[in-house]
Parts: C-alpha cells; sequence; structure tokens
C-alpha cells in the first residue's frame, strides 16, 4: 500500500487530529502530489463550515481546490496555464462532491446552522458531526482522482491572460505568485459555480497564513485577521455572499469570467478585501 492510500485511509483520525474538514482535505491532497505545506494548511481552518461558518461551500472543497493550485502552480508556474487549470480542476472536484452528496454547501450536506449555538452543540451531542468524518474518508479519494483529472485537461483555447478574482485578491494583498495560483479554483464563487464569494475565501486565507506565520502551532480558527476580512466584505456585500448574487451573473467560462473582471466587475469588493492586509 502507497503512502497515499494510508493518508487516505486515515481520513477520519486525520480530521481528529487537525480539527477542520477544510484541512483535512488540504493535507491530503498535499500529501498525495508530494508536498507539505504546513502554514498554508493551517491557513484555512477559517473556511470549514462554508466560510466563517456561514454554510457556503464545504470546507472539504475549499482545502481541495487550494492543494489543486499549488499543484497547478508547480506543474505551470505563474501562468495563464496555472490559472485556468487551477480553475478546471476545481471544478471536476466540485462536480465529484456534488455527485457524492447531491450539493455542495456546507448546511446543505450536514443540515446545521454553525452560527446558531444551539444547532451547533445539538449536531455534536447528538453525533451527527461523525458523518463529516464519514464522507471526509468515503470522498477522498474520489477527490484525488477528480484533481488528477482536472489537472490534467489540456487547455488550448484559453483567454491570452485568464483572470481569477481570487488571485487578484492575494496579489493586491502582497502574496506571492504561488499564493495566487493556490487560491485560483475558488474564482466566480468557487469554480465559476456562483457559490459563496470566492474573493473573500482568498482573502480570509491570506490573512490567516500571515496570521500563522506569526502565530506558531496553533489553529487558525478563530483568529482576528479573518473576522476583520470578513466583517469588511459583510458591509461591502451588505451581507450577500454568492458570487451569483453579488455579480448578478453566471459564469459559463473562464473567458466569460476573465472579460467581467476585467471589466471592473467586483473592483470595489476585491479593494476593500485587500485593504484589510493584515500587518504584523
Amino acid at each position: 500500500m502507497d503512502n497515499s492510500q494510508v493518508v487516505v485511509k486515515d481520513a477520519k483520525r486525520l480530521f481528529v487530529k487537525l480539527g477542520t474538514c477544510s484541512r483535512t482535505l488540504f493535507y491530503i491532497l498535499n500529501r498525495e502530489f508530494g508536498h507539505l505545506k504546513e502554514n498554508e494548511e493551517r491557513a484555512i481552518d477559517p473556511l470549514a463550515g462554508g466560510i466563517m461558518q456561514q454554510g457556503y461551500e464545504c470546507g472539504m472543497l475549499w482545502g481541495a481546490s487550494m492543494a489543486i493550485g499549488a499543484e497547478s502552480y508547480r506543474r505551470h508556474g505563474n501562468s495563464g496555464q496555472a490559472i485556468a487549470s487551477a480553475i478546471t480542476a476545481t471544478q471536476h472536484v466540485m462536480r465529484s462532491f456534488e455527485k457524492r452528496n447531491d450539493a455542495v454547501d456546507c448546511f446543505d450536506v450536514t443540515g446545521c446552522d454553525w452560527t446558531n449555538k444551539i444547532a451547533m452543540m445539538k449536531f455534536m451531542i447528538t453525533g451527527r458531526f461523525l458523518s463529516c468524518f464519514k464522507l471526509a474518508e468515503k470522498w477522498a479519494p474520489e477527490a484525488i482522482e477528480a484533481a488528477y483529472e482536472g489537472l490534467s485537461v489540456e487547455h488550448n483555447h484559453i483567454p491570452p491572460t485568464p483572470i481569477s478574482c481570487a488571485s487578484e485578491v492575494v496579489k493586491k494583498m502582497g502574496g506571492s505568485d504561488e499564493e495566487s495560483i493556490m487560491v485560483a479554483g475558488f474564482a466566480g464563487g468557487y469554480g465559476l459555480g456562483g457559490h459563496g464569494c470566492g474573493a473573500l475565501g482568498a482573502a480570509i486565507w491570506k490573512n490567516s497564513l500571515e496570521w500563522c506565520r506569526e502565530t506558531p502551532g496553533k489553529s487558525s480558527w478563530p483568529n482576528p485577521a479573518a473576522q476583520a476580512t470578513h466583517e469588511a466584505f459583510q458591509k461591502a456585500s451588505d451581507y450577500v455572499y454568492p458570487c451569483s448574487e453579488i455579480t448578478g451573473k453566471s459564469f459559463k467560462t473562464i473567458d466569460e469570467h476573465t472579460e467581467f473582471i476585467k471589466g471592473g466587475g467586483c473592483a470595489e469588493l476585491i479593494e476593500t478585501l485587500a485593504e484589510t492586509k493584515y500587518s504584523r
């Protein structure tokens, strides 16, 4: 049995050890691709529960996409091909997850309102939380397969300079080329799916990453940098989270999303998120 199979087999144990669904899938796929990113993995904790426990995309999806973005950067560097590959592979894992669960959002999968303390306690006390552990173990090998499939797609007809709103935010926050590609798949509400804002997810992760670098060994949930980013987003978006509602659009292709951002779409929101940049 190779190392990747061992990691997947131990997904439930890893979930208990790491503490969040988002970090668990990030960890598993990173090991599958043969790389360790301890700070980057810790920094994704706030996306568990569907973006700061708001019930949008399951944290497992955010974690899988981050690992995919990192692998896409290793394969293609800081290029349009890397962005396109990250978005496409993210779409593959999203379809895989939806096929298993008939849903993408955390609330639809768990039935738990994580913003309600009583509901959260019931979810834990009744043992319903075990379903998340089981899901991680069942879906992890499917996520790996979907990731490889998506990363192997050739992009012969992509825009000259594909753009991801999530990557743009991280760039404006001073992120490295690798960091900007790592979040590329979040574009357009995760894989262009119109779900919870990908730029928000990217900004929360980037600020949490800086916090993690300053605060070794601790979970990044909660952390003040993520909370400040979240609050700024809520004011700017009037508490609207889905990309499709914020933009009024449904992006069918990378080209459509690229043209929207090039044309100034979400410029104010991206700038607002970038301005929350965490400084040590």
